[in-house]
C-alpha cells in the first residue's frame, strides 16, 4: 500500500504566518510532522505554534526574510541542528498583488521576483544542501494555475510563477537521482482570511466560478491534500512535476 505517512517528519513551512502558509503548516502537523514556520516577524507565528501546541502537534517559529539569501542559509542551517534533520519544505513565502502592465515599475517587479522566484530558489537550494548530505528530502514549492496560463493584472506575477515551475524541473533533474525530490504545486482560486474580500464580491466571485468547472471555490485543505502527498513515500518516484489543484480551470 502507498506509505502516506508524514509522522515524525522534520518540516519546513515558509510564509507560514497568515493564509494558505498558515494552513499548510497547521495540516502538517496534524499529519504527524514537526513544523518549523517562518514569516518575516517571529511574532506573527506566535498564534500559530500556540495553535498547533493545542492541537497535540509540535512547532517552532523562526524569522525569515526570503529576500535574504545569508538568512535563508543561517535559518535552514539551524532547523537542521535544532532537530537533527530536514525532511521536507513547504516553499509557500510569496507576493501577490496585482497590477496593470503599463503600470508596473521597477520597484514592483524586483519585489515580486525577488520573493516569487529569488526567494524560492535560495530555499530550496538551502535544503537541497542539507537534504543531499543526508540522501534524501522532499521538497514542495507553491506555485500557481497562473504559472501556466495568464491573468489580466498578473504580468509580474505570472512570470514569477512560471519561474518557479523552471527551476522545480530543472532541481529534480540535478537531484532526483540523489534522493532528493522536488515538486510543485498549482492552485486556483483559494478562499483564505487574505482573499475574503475579494472572494466574497459576488461580481469577482461570479467570474471565478465561470472559468472552475467543479464549481466552487478551492480551500486550504484542497491544497493542503496536493502537499502532503507529495511530501510523502507515497510520491517517490514524483518529480519535476506541477500538480495543479485548480478544479479544472486549466483543462480548458
Amino acid at each position: 500500500m502507498p506509505d502516506f505517512s508524514i509522522q515524525g517528519k522534520i518540516a519546513i513551512v515558509t510564509g507560514a504566518s497568515k493564509g494558505i502558509g498558515f494552513g499548510l503548516a497547521k495540516a502538517m502537523a496534524a499529519a504527524g510532522a514537526i513544523v518549523a514556520v517562518t514569516a518575516r516577524r517571529k511574532e506573527s507565528l506566535e498564534a500559530l505554534v500556540d495553535e498547533i501546541a493545542a492541537s497535540g502537534g509540535e512547532a517552532k517559529a523562526y524569522a525569515l526574510d526570503v529576500r535574504n539569501v545569508g538568512q535563508i542559509r543561517s535559518v535552514f542551517e539551524q532547523v537542521a541542528q535544532d532537530f537533527g534533520r530536514l525532511d521536507i519544505l513547504v516553499n509557500n513565502a510569496g507576493l501577490g498583488e496585482g497590477m496593470l502592465a503599463e503600470d508596473v515599475t521597477e520597484e514592483y517587479w524586483d519585489d515580486m521576483l525577488d520573493v516569487n522566484l529569488k526567494g524560492v530558489f535560495f530555499c530550496c537550494q538551502a535544503a537541497g544542501r542539507i537534504m543531499l548530505a543526508q540522501g534524501s528530502g522532499k521538497i514542495v514549492n507553491v506555485s500557481s494555475q497562473v504559472s501556466i496560463v495568464g491573468i489580466p493584472e498578473g504580468v509580474a506575477y505570472c512570470a514569477s510563477k512560471g519561474g518557479v515551475n523552471q527551476l522545480t524541473k530543472v532541481l529534480a533533474l540535478e537531484w532526483s537521482s540523489r534522493g532528493v525530490n522536488i515538486n510543485a504545486v498549482g492552485p486556483t482560486f483559494i478562499y483564505t482570511p487574505g482573499t475574503a474580500e475579494r472572494l466574497d464580491t459576488p461580481e469577482f466571485r461570479d467570474q471565478v466560478l465561470a472559468r472552475i468547472p467543479a464549481g466552487r471555490i478551492g480551500s486550504i485543505d484542497d491544497v493542503a491534500g496536493a502537499v502532503i502527498y507529495l511530501a510523502s513515500a507515497a510520491s517517490n518516484l514524483v518529480t519535476g512535476t506541477l500538480l495543479v489543484v485548480d478544479g479544472g480551470w486549466t483543462a480548458q
